[in-house]
């Protein structure tokens, strides 16, 4: 469907009050035309139009850092999916959990955590042989497809998505090779994704950071709630882990959410040349309660039809 047949300033009215959802379902349009003439708008106007909150929560886009979310949490649920690397007609244990979760935990707020995309054959690595990578369009298709049954599964929520490096080789080709084409509709990651809104990172109650990724290595969870003195909950490694950090600040908690695509996928056949990968799929679980999280929790895949959640096996 078309864009709305109302004026800018109404348009912005609309969204700013009632929400994407709403404002379409008011004038009769596909939401996806809401968010696409919402982003030709900011670009325009270049501001955000804030949108309405979950009730327990509210957001605002940083004006001093323009790729920082700023939100804010009383109570409730934050689901953290990361490193889908979804690949056509490949849909993961992890994935169905993560759907289902998000239909029976009402959370405030779901985000796909960096590398949705597996971008292959944009790789600065070079084939391995003569291995077979899908096209860049049908990953995009697969992605959309994926990411519309997390977004109609949680129709309530905030879905922002912080840019992964595998998500960030859509665009860095694309600047490296026609850099005149950047305010063209259809170059950037996001105008492909319209209901999930891209950034760098989230913080929440100014002491939790979601990102893709900070330090490396095998100690990168506990290295990155040390150097960033916050919560941080990143993906990136696959390693699916939490470790605390207590110091005379109280506790704080380094998260890997893991990976959403199956450790033994086809994503990872060829360059991970089939050896042992220390890599655990499934998602985080964070729980705010009257502002203050939680310890954060870990939903991981036992087997292709279960998962195990708060001591209980779970079938998906």
């Amino acid at each position: 469907m078309g864009s709305p047949a109302v004026d800018q300033e109404t348009f912005i009215e609309l969204v700013r009050t009632l929400g994407p959802a709403k404002t379409a379902a008011k004038l009769g349009i596909n939401v996806r035309a809401v968010y696409q003439r919402r982003r030709t708008i900011e670009a325009r106007i270049n501001a955000s139009i804030v949108v309405p909150s979950h009730p327990q929560s509210t957001r605002i886009k940083s004006a001093e850092y323009p790729q920082r979310f700023i939100t804010r949490i009383k109570d409730g649920v934050v689901l953290v999916g990361s490193d889908a690397h979804y690949w056509p007609g490949s849909i993961s244990t992890a994935h169905r959990a993560f759907v289902k979760f998000c239909k029976d935990m009402n959370p405030v707020l779901v985000v796909m955590n960096g590398d949705a995309l597996d971008s292959a054959r944009i790789s600065r690595h070079p084939p391995i042989g003569w291995e077979s990578r899908p096209e860049l369009v049908e990953e995009i298709e697969e992605a959309k497809a994926r990411l519309e049954e997390i977004h109609t599964a949680s129709p309530k929520a905030d879905h922002i998505w912080p840019l992964g490096n595998h998500d960030g080789r859509f665009e860095t080709r694309l600047a490296m090779v026609a850099p005149e084409y950047a305010k063209i509709h259809g170059v950037h990651l996001s105008d492909h994704f319209p209901n999930w809104e891209p950034c760098w990172s989230i913080w929440i109650n100014d002491d939790v950071v979601i990102k893709h990724r900070f330090k490396n290595g095998i100690h990168a969870p506990h290295n990155n709630t040390l150097w960033a003195g916050r919560t941080m909950v990143t993906g990136h490694l696959h390693s699916q882990k939490v470790q605390p950090i207590t110091d005379y600040n109280g506790d704080r908690w380094g998260v890997d959410a893991g990976t959403l695509a199956d450790v033994y996928g086809p994503q990872f056949t060829d360059y991970t040349e089939d050896n042992p990968r220390s890599w655990r799929s499934g998602f985080a679980v964070l729980t705010f309660h009257k502002g203050r999280l939680l310890q954060p929790e870990l939903v991981r895949v036992m087997d292709k039809d279960h998962v195990d959640f708060r001591g209980k096996v779970i079938s998906v």
